[in-house]
């Protein structure tokens, strides 16, 4: 049979897809675009927004293919189940719990044509069971899941209900998997999950045993970490991160808020004098390091003065790249009943300022690499120049005749623009 698949959402649904694709290869199924026989839509629930086009998405595939069995899995259906049990496009609906039971649940619809729906809540002491995964098509760098579940609850997120409690992958398995990844050719490895920092909380291990564990793997040259939870990360993780030569210096702290009201309504376990203090201890520990994150805008409550200490509180920090999104008010979630929402015009014109300020902090980092030399992982290219990353992932181009796709290079960085730094190769 031939499998597509269409994946909404995170880093994580992402390597779950892949997972699933592997699960399907293993039968001896044809993983591609085109007119297939199964259709699957990994779904995200993190928005509104996100539930939306899952079930666009769904309208649009059983239209353009309507002889296909429709597979509608993941997080949309885990939080949500009695919303998806009534997505009657779907022939299959699947939570998030059993990734590996898909393949034999398209086996018995096929046999018998009967739609089912099997949505299996979370448990306290499930185990981590995502099947590992030996590639990551059409990516020059893996993403490897270690982690899956939160127990942070914040205010504003339906995550804990989609995901379940906390569950990490065994270090073994990690080392194991990063093996098989450097094998088929990949240099650098990102460590993601759905709450990363709290990797081990459940094995009594952390996660500078698994960046060890990877960093030990012949072939891997870099490795990297997906989004972390500020408050969790103590100078004894840092300092040992340090200690591996192969760690790459980029920390996406998620900060979400600068304003401590805001924050604490958040249910955020950190305030900014916390936060700043981290960055300043980052900064100190590693060279060149880059601190990127997430920023929400318009949260409930938020009032002016609010935005204005977030937005003075990202300028301060110097964030090297920012993802700024505004509040998106959640069903099944705390936040959804708070008073004072602010409009979607006062979200988009705070977006607006926000994306502008942090734009600037981008420019003033990409001017401070200006003169350094680095190491850049090459991943495309286009009329002769080359993209890539360097080890703090600021991105860079560079003109070159000979093919550089796969490399990693010693660049000197000699200017930037809006989007890029330009580099010259080191003789």
């Amino acid at each position: 049979m031939k499998i597509s698949f269409y994946t909404l959402g995170c880093k994580v649904n992402q390597y779950e897809t892949q997972s699933i694709a592997e699960a399907f290869r293993e039968k001896g199924h044809v993983i591609e675009s085109g007119e297939p026989d199964v259709f699957i839509i990994n779904s995200c629930t993190v928005t509104a927004e996100s539930d939306r086009k899952t079930r666009q998405m769904l309208r649009k595939f059983r239209k353009m293919y309507p002889s296909a069995v429709m597979v509608l899995c993941g997080c949309m259906p885990q939080a949500f189940p009695k919303d998806a049990d009534n997505l009657l496009e779907a022939d299959i609906v699947v939570g998030n719990t059993e990734p590996y039971r898909i393949p034999q649940l398209v086996d018995l619809f096929l046999s018998d044509g009967k739609r089912r729906v099997e949505i299996n809540e979370h448990k306290v002491k499930e185990k981590f069971n995502t099947p590992a995964i030996t590639e990551f098509e059409g990516r020059t760098r893996a993403f490897m899941k270690i982690e899956d579940g939160c127990d942070r609850f914040c205010t504003y997120c339906i995550i804990p209900k989609a995901r379940g409690f906390i569950r990490s992958k065994k270090v073994a398995d990690i080392k194991r998997e990063a093996e098989s990844l450097a094998a088929n050719g990949y240099k650098e490895i990102v460590l993601v999950g759905i709450n990363l920092s709290s990797f081990g909380k459940d094995t009594g291990e952390n996660l500078a045993d698994a960046v060890s564990a990877v960093c030990s793997v012949s072939g891997i040259m870099r490795v990297r970490l997906g989004s972390l939870e500020p408050d969790l990360m103590d100078d004894e993780l840092l300092k040992r991160l340090s200690a591996e030569e192969k760690f790459c210096p980029q920390f996406h702290l998620s900060l979400q808020s600068g304003s401590d009201k805001t924050l604490k309504r958040m249910n955020r376990r950190y305030d900014s004098a916390f936060y700043y203090d981290l960055v300043s201890r980052i900064r100190r520990i590693f060279d060149n390091p880059s601190i990127t994150t997430d920023i929400m805008v318009g949260f409930a409550g938020e009032t002016e003065q609010e935005f204005k200490e977030s937005i003075d509180f990202a300028t301060k920090v110097g964030f090297a790249l920012s993802h700024v999104f505004a509040y998106s008010r959640r069903a099944g979630t705390v936040a959804a009943g708070l008073p004072n929402q602010v409009t979607n015009a006062e979200k988009s014109e705070r977006s607006r300022k926000m994306i502008a300020a942090t734009k600037k902090s981008q420019q003033l980092f990409y001017a401070s690499q200006v003169g350094k030399t680095a190491k850049v992982l090459f991943e495309t290219a286009e009329n002769g120049e080359y993209f890539g990353y360097t080890e703090n992932y600021t991105p860079v181009k560079l003109k070159y005749e000979q093919n550089l796709c796969g490399k990693t290079v010693m660049v000197k960085i000699v200017s930037f623009n809006e989007e890029f730094c330009v580099g010259e190769k080191c003789d």
